[in-house]
């Protein structure tokens, strides 16, 4: 993930002649996207934009060609998670163009992407998954060579805790991912947006979408300089905040040290971590920072521990250095709010941004107790932040 900011532009409404339903995409990026056809419930979707819009609940994925097939080939070379602990998609297939379908396995259990609250899959699967199955589909659709780099300028998801619930179904996630401004530098791949819409069981669990740009392996090398020259150097690793903090539980997970100034930290750079340095790099991997503003959102908010990310809108400007400091700021998207749902999260390396954030917090209904007398809450063993 990298530098620069993403222009979202329209693309217009289509029909699927051979499925007999209709899409739905609106302007300013893919900002919604719901299927109506002739059968099946209708699902409310909140889109990234902020509304709301019923959706018709078909078959998982959408309804297909019956000879579209899968192909299941996927290999962590393509999603770049060469720890197939870490690697989720298991099959792709292609129903046009620019329309595609990748099927991920989400882990029950795993050494980052742990349950939330006790209730809550990772919502930071979401995003991952547009991650790992943009890149799938980079390699195997559009030809990009493997060792090719890839730098996601933008990414934004949205779900609720509801559709988060872990349960017992074993069943595979389906993306349905639309591939759009897509740009080429001759014949090769330089760059396009991919909007996702995640079902489990034909409901549908988020939306998600971002820009991924592709830089070849000697672009880049003359991009960076002497930069991938210090990847062997140590990195120190800082005392990380409690992890109850942060909404962790393994202190290893922690991404966030402490900083004298109230709703700030220090980055904490754990380049030990199996997933967040699922190998040597010469920057701090985009997806460190995701997981920062996370942090940085749970700590600021009133109660840690009981709160689920459902939304986050991260723009990068610049790359996050390894050998230099980078403080991460939190506060209330409207200034004085006392509760705040919606927290602006910033990381500022060498007084320049790296990266803005929207994060956008919530209760499950379970975890809110009621109102006492007076007119406020009560969370036992819950502090307020400082």
């Amino acid at each position: 993930m990298g530098p620069s900011t993403v222009c979202m532009r329209h693309i217009t409404s289509r029909i699927e002649k051979k499925t007999g339903s209709h899409v739905c995409y609106s302007s300013g990026g893919v900002d919604s996207l719901w299927r109506m056809s002739s059968g099946g419930a209708m699902d409310r979707v909140r889109s990234l934009d902020g509304t709301a819009r019923d959706e018709q609940t078909t078959e998982a994925g959408g309804p297909v060609p019956a000879t579209v097939a899968w192909h299941t080939d996927v290999t962590g070379e393509q999603v770049h998670r060469p720890d197939p602990r870490d690697a989720f998609p298991v099959a792709w297939r292609r129903l046009d163009d620019t329309h595609f379908q990748v099927r991920a396995r989400w882990p029950r259990r795993h050494r980052f992407f742990t349950e939330v609250a006790g209730r809550f899959q990772d919502p930071l699967l979401i995003p991952e998954t547009l991650r790992q199955g943009s890149m799938l589909l980079a390699h195997a659709a559009f030809a990009v060579p493997v060792e090719d780099r890839f730098v996601m300028q933008r990414v934004r998801y949205s779900t609720s805790p509801a559709r988060m619930l872990l349960d017992d179904s074993s069943e595979d996630v389906v993306a349905d991912i639309t591939c759009g401004d897509v740009r080429r530098r001759g014949r090769r791949l330089a760059g396009m947006r991919c909007a996702m819409v995640l079902r489990r069981k034909g409901r549908v669990v988020a939306s998600a979408d971002g820009r991924l740009d592709c830089v070849s392996d000697r672009a880049y090398r003359r991009l960076r300089g002497e930069r991938p020259s210090l990847t062997r150097r140590p990195v120190p690793l800082l005392p990380g905040l409690p992890p109850q903090a942060v909404g962790r539980e393994d202190a290893a997970a922690v991404v966030l040290a402490p900083s004298p100034r109230p709703g700030a930290w220090q980055l904490r750079v754990n380049t030990a971590h199996p997933t967040l340095f699922r190998q040597p790099d010469d920057h701090v991997p985009g997806f460190v920072l995701l997981e920062a503003a996370r942090q940085a959102a749970t700590a600021f908010s009133l109660f840690p521990g009981r709160m689920v990310v459902t939304d986050m809108d991260m723009v990068f400007s610049r790359y996050a250095e390894l050998d230099s400091p980078c403080c991460i700021e939190a506060d209330a998207l409207t200034a004085g709010d006392p509760d705040p749902s919606t927290i602006r999260v910033r990381g500022l390396q060498d007084d320049a941004e790296v990266f803005r954030c929207t994060v956008t917090v919530a209760a499950s209904e379970s975890a809110v107790p009621p109102l006492d007398p007076c007119g406020s809450r009560s969370w036992p063993g819950a502090e307020r932040r400082p």
